[in-house]
This record gives structure tokens, C-alpha cells and sequence, in this order.
């Protein structure tokens, strides 16, 4: 294990963070996703010994530096704010970091372009940073990180100021960190930005972890109805189950399901993205058809949802070509489709 962080707990005021475990391999890429205020930062901020905590352990490859200097941790924090020097050029913010580490001249201006080629700003070397845009400052900070070549990197919601082109830009360049392999914790709110990256996801609540696992895994199993809202899902309804596979929702609406363990009470989760909707009944292998009114038409950045009324509300996720094609308007009808195999049960 590269990274353990073992029962960590610490009492700020009001707020706590409450027996944290976690565990990265060397190579992962892994996510703490929350909302803000669930103790996501002040968490990168004891690994990286800027908090102390009140008790448990940090281990960095089988080395407990729960209470070692910051400057021994071999991990490296970047924050939101960049936190760049605005008095010195970009090329003297990168070498920054190497003052005192008895290194030559040449092995500085080594290290000083390698890291500006890898994050792409070898041409704002001799720049001043105060002119800078947001994904420059941003690319700075992390060249001036790396440079350092810590163990692990933490990442304090990296693209949270960033416009969307921006986003993209700087995303690929973190995914081609991660696989020169910088280990990489990556704090953010946005369930879409991990699973662009992560490999990994662990979801923090209330200052606990409520769910951890392969990102896949979380996301397409959440083990209760804060994790399946918080990561994008909808649709999550109550039911009650009869031992010929159907989940009665609400006493009325009856839905075809795979209940293999025979659970009689649960929930229900249906991913938009598995819905098909058309306008009239299509024939297909889909157990479960429904007639319905199309309430709510909300745009997305890449897609459409559709709320659909079939007795329950439903969210259908659709494309844009799909919205345009078959002309779904509002207080339209049309027939949502889905087969039992797409949902998810949570006893």
C-alpha cells in the first residue's frame, strides 16, 4: 500500500472529521467527492502535515509520518486558489521548491524544463504570473509541485475556476500525470469529473466516508440514496417487492425487476442513461413500457434530461440529436422503455 490513512479523526469547532480510513496504491488516481464543507480539503491537509490531527495514522509506503515535518512527507498539495508567487516569473516559481536541496545549476534547469514541457508552459518560462490566465496559473502551480517529484499528489478541486474548454485541457494534462505515475488524490464536488479520471472514488458526507470503492463499482452500486443522488442518479424510488420478480412503487406503479436474493423491501435504481423513450410503443426486449407526459425538458452541457411522468416522475437522459429528431416537447406524450437487467437494487 503507497498511501494509508488509518482511523483519522480531528474535532475543528463545530466540525469533524470521523474515523477516516483510506487506501492508494501506487499509479491510482483516486477521487474524494463531496459536497463542500464535508472536510475533503482539511483531510489533503493533514496528509500533508499542514493540520495536525487529534489521532490516527498517515502511512507513506510503510513509513508512518503522521507527525513528520511537512517538508519530509514526500506528498504534494495544490490548491484552488493556484497560491503562485506573483512577484516572481514563472520559471522562478517552479524553482522555487529546489532552494536548499543541494542540487547543481544544470540539474535545476533540468528539472525546471522537464516539468514546464510535461504540464506545457515552457514558452511562459520567462513570464511574469500576475497576466496569467486561470489554466496557465493552474499549470504553474502543478509544474512547481511535480518538479519537487513527490510520492503522492493531493489536488484541491484543480478545475473548479476553470471554464469548460479549460477543464478539458487541464483534465487530459492530470490523466497524463497520473500515468507517468504520480499517484494522484484529487478532492472535487463534480461526480462527472471522476468519472473522467478517477479509478478510484470514496464519497465523504458529514466528515465520514459513506462509500468507497472502484469508481465503476460506486457509481453503478451506490449503497444508499445520498450516494446515488450525489453521483447523478435520479432515479431512486422506494418498493416494495413480490417474490414474482415486480417492485410495486408507491402501491401502483409495478416494475419488472431481477430480484435474485428475494428481497422484499428496498429501493430501486434506474439510470437515465438505460431508459429509451420514443413516441409511440416500440417492440423490444424491454419488460417494463409505460405511457407518460413529458413534464420537464432541462439542457445539459452534452445532453437533455427529460422528466417524465408515468405514475412516478422519471428521468430520462437523452442527446441532443435524439431531442430534435423525434421533436420531444413538453407536455407531450411519449413511451419510456427499460429493461429489468438496468436496475439496481439496494436492500
Amino acid at each position: 500500500m503507497m498511501l494509508k490513512l488509518n482511523n483519522i479523526s480531528i474535532k475543528l469547532g463545530d466540525f469533524q472529521l470521523k474515523n477516516i480510513d483510506l487506501e492508494l496504491e501506487r499509479g491510482d488516481y483516486y477521487v474524494l467527492l463531496g459536497k463542500s464543507g464535508v472536510g475533503k480539503t482539511v483531510l489533503l491537509e493533514i496528509i500533508a502535515g499542514l493540520i495536525k490531527l487529534d489521532s490516527g495514522k498517515i502511512i507513506l509506503n510503510n513509513i508512518d509520518i503522521t507527525h513528520e515535518k511537512i517538508q519530509k512527507r514526500k506528498v504534494g498539495i495544490v490548491f484552488q486558489d493556484y497560491s503562485v508567487f506573483p512577484h516572481l516569473s514563472v520559471k522562478q516559481n517552479i524553482a522555487y521548491p529546489l532552494k536548499g536541496k543541494k542540487l547543481t545549476h544544470q540539474q535545476i534547469e533540468s528539472l525546471i524544463h522537464e516539468y514546464a514541457e510535461l504540464t506545457n508552459i515552457t514558452h511562459l518560462l520567462n513570464r511574469g504570473t500576475q497576466k496569467l490566465s486561470g489554466g496557465e496559473l493552474q499549470r504553474v502551480a502543478l509544474a512547481r509541485m511535480l518538479v519537487t517529484k513527490p510520492e503522492c499528489l493531493l489536488l484541491d478541486e484543480p478545475l473548479a475556476s476553470l471554464d469548460v474548454q479549460l477543464k478539458g485541457d487541464l483534465r487530459n494534462l492530470l490523466r497524463k500525470i497520473n500515468q507517468k505515475g504520480t499517484t494522484i488524490l484529487h478532492v472535487t464536488h463534480d461526480y462527472e469529473e471522476a468519472i473522467a479520471l478517477s479509478n478510484k472514488v470514496a464519497v465523504m458526507h458529514d466528515g465520514e466516508i459513506i462509500q468507497k470503492g472502484f469508481t465503476k463499482e460506486v457509481f453503478q452500486k451506490p449503497a444508499n440514496e445520498f450516494v446515488a443522488n450525489f453521483t447523478g442518479i435520479k432515479n431512486f424510488f422506494f418498493a416494495e417487492f413480490s417474490p414474482i420478480n415486480i417492485a410495486r412503487i408507491n402501491g401502483k406503479i409495478e416494475i419488472h425487476v431481477s430480484n435474485h436474493d428475494q428481497i422484499k423491501n428496498g429501493k430501486i435504481i434506474i439510470r437515465g442513461e438505460e431508459i429509451i423513450i420514443s413516441e409511440n410503443h416500440i417492440d423490444s426486449s424491454a419488460t417494463n413500457n409505460f405511457k407518460g407526459k413529458i413534464i420537464q425538458i432541462i439542457p445539459y452541457f452534452s445532453n437533455f434530461e427529460l422528466i417524465v411522468d408515468i405514475g412516478i416522475e422519471i428521468s430520462v437522459v437523452i442527446s441532443e440529436d435524439s431531442l430534435f429528431k423525434f421533436k420531444f416537447k413538453e407536455n407531450s406524450e411519449a413511451w419510456v422503455s427499460f429493461k429489468s437487467s438496468a436496475i439496481k437494487i439496494i436492500p
